[in-house]
């Protein structure tokens, strides 16, 4: 694919954006405090599912900045969101039959969109630290007895 197209890697972060989401079942209230969306972690986790490992900063940025661009995702406040277009395109592809479904939608894209360039950059300590928090919550913390001085239970 020519380097005007999607890559492969702008699939895997709209995936990873949209489950991280819950392909919207958690739309939030406008009168809700907490906003609509997910952090940045959150789709580093995702993505470190799906494909076992964790997008690079310049991963992210260049995939936000085409499918922003698209209209297909938006960030406000360091949150992620799904546009209208974009849960249409997650609700319409087909099923991934032998496909994985980061190359269902990467056909998808290449099918029914043009990659956009949005004006949005990700900062190398707000990718760090979202990396930092990703791995902090994944590694499990052992067991305390519920007794002061109790031991330690794995």
């Amino acid at each position: 694919m020519g380097a005007e197209g999607w890559r492969w890697s702008d699939a895997w972060i709209f995936v990873s954006l949209v489950i991280a989401s819950g392909a919207g079942r958690q739309r939030r209230a406008p009168s809700s405090r907490r906003p609509e969306g997910v952090r940045l972690a959150d789709v580093l986790s995702t993505a470190d599912h799906l494909n076992r490992a964790i997008p690079e900063r310049h991963e992210v940025e260049e995939a936000v900045r085409r499918l922003a661009g698209a209209g297909l995702v938006s960030v406000t406040d360091g949150w992620f969101r799904i546009t209208a277009a974009g849960e249409q395109l997650w609700r319409s592809r087909p099923s991934a039959g032998l496909a994985t479904t980061v190359d269902t939608v990467q056909g998808v894209l290449a099918r029914r969109h043009t990659p956009g360039a949005a004006d949005w950059d990700l900062d190398e300590a707000e990718h760090a630290a979202a990396v930092q928090e990703y791995l902090k919550r994944s590694i499990p913390t052992p067991r305390r007895s519920p007794e002061p001085g109790g031991p330690t239970r794995g």
